[in-house]
């Protein structure tokens, strides 16, 4: 049997940037993205802590040190900038092996999403 299970997670970044004619996705920093193991293209769950959204797209990868989370495309509809969001990412693991799994976390700093 499998399950999905955690397996990374940036908690409470604040949205730089809302491109409604951009094609999709949100663009993240490579730095929060190397520490939380995030990888581009993979799928994300965002989860907008100002307005209760829940939206699902996949990453892009942003400018180095720049600090953005940027959505794009109609996911722009569902922030504005300086919303708080943490954005999840899930895998699909064998019971057991998931038993053991330890998720990656991080919590940057929600004024300048810059890792603490």
């Amino acid at each position: 049997m499998q399950i999905q299970v955690l397996k990374s997670k940036i908690h409470r970044v604040s949205v730089t940037q809302a491109d409604l004619n951009y094609i999709g996705s949100i663009t993240i920093d490579p730095i929060l993205m190397r520490a939380s193991n995030l990888i581009e293209g993979e799928k994300v769950q965002i989860v907008n802590i100002n307005n209760g959204e829940r939206l699902e797209t996949y990453v892009i990868t942003g400018v180095e040190g720049s600090g953005d989370v940027c959505l794009n495309g109609p996911a722009a509809r569902k922030v504005s900038v300086g919303d708080v969001v943490i954005i999840i990412s899930y895998a699909l693991l064998d019971f057991e092996e998931a038993k053991a799994f330890k998720p990656t976390i991080v919590f940057p700093d929600e004024k300048t999403n810059k890792l603490k």
